[in-house]
């Protein structure tokens, strides 16, 4: 079994960089269901299963993605993977995380924690936990063979252009079809990052969530090929898109699949639809 899946790691939280971090916390408090608070180091907002820091710095930044292991062997057998692959182990910034937690790079810069959870946030709120990140690069290739290769996920899926080149790349650290994947773009960074509601009748909640709010459905209801997910998307005020999801694939043993260029979503009317 690979490393990342054998120690079922997951998308636990992430710190979003901003030029305004207090007014970013307070777009997920009220759009997300979150609570927001300050901190020594900027401000947080937490939800069911979902926590989000805030810090200064550029708009659309990441300051960093966390992933939690189910145990603590899990997480010292990733350690032991990329420190053999010649990965530089450094330390975690996480106030989330304890000192078991470490850090990593990836090849275009992105630092990635894994530590071990504290217990979930238990507030009221509609259900979603943070599920996965996806990240703009220009070389998906080397995004895919550092994380399958020095960290131990699995490719699930790919959608390739027509010379056969990855235009993207879907990967996971547990049974979930993707935890963390990779979009072909002229910049690197965030795509988006996405939280997992369970099933059609909670994005249903969250789309009427939206419309009280006059927050804009910037793409969906539809359901996405690679995933076979339901989702909706907004964007919050620097830019950033945010997936509400439901329904994503359980992997088992399935090989990878290429899909089609137009066929990595369809919308609710199933015409193709690929982001840019």
């Amino acid at each position: 079994m690979s490393t990342a899946v054998g120690a079922g790691a997951y998308l636990h939280h992430m710190q979003l960089l901003s030029s305004d971090p207090g007014r970013l916390a307070g777009f997920y408090a009220d759009a997300m269901d979150m609570a927001a608070r300050p901190t020594e180091s900027g401000w947080i907002a937490e939800g069911p299963g979902r926590q989000l820091l805030f810090a200064e710095g550029p708009d659309k930044g990441l300051g960093y993605a966390a992933f939690a292991c189910r145990d603590t062997e899990g997480l010292a057998a990733i350690r032991a993977r990329a420190e053999a692959r010649g990965a530089a182990i450094l330390p975690s910034p996480s106030p989330l995380f304890g000192t078991e937690a470490f850090g990593v790079r990836d090849p275009d810069g992105n630092l990635i924690l894994f530590g071990m959870s504290r217990g979930e946030v238990r507030r009221p709120g509609l259900r979603a936990p943070l599920q996965h990140l996806t990240l703009a690069t220009h070389d998906p290739e080397a995004i895919e063979a550092f994380y399958t290769g020095t960290l131990g996920f699995l490719t699930s899926d790919y959608v390739r252009n027509e010379a056969g080149a990855v235009q993207t790349c879907w990967m996971r650290s547990n049974h979930e079809h993707h935890t963390l994947a990779c979009f072909r773009h002229s910049r690197q960074g965030i795509d988006h990052h996405s939280y997992e509601a369970g099933d059609w009748a909670l994005i249903k909640d969250w789309c009427d969530r939206m419309g009280d709010r006059r927050i804009r459905i910037i793409w969906g209801p539809g359901r996405h090929g690679p995933g076979n997910n339901i989702f909706i998307f907004i964007e919050d005020p620097d830019g950033n898109w945010i997936e509400i999801s439901a329904e994503l694939e359980v992997m088992r043993d399935r090989a990878p699949m290429d899909w089609p260029h137009e066929e990595h979503s369809l919308n609710s009317w199933g015409r193709g639809i690929l982001r840019s």
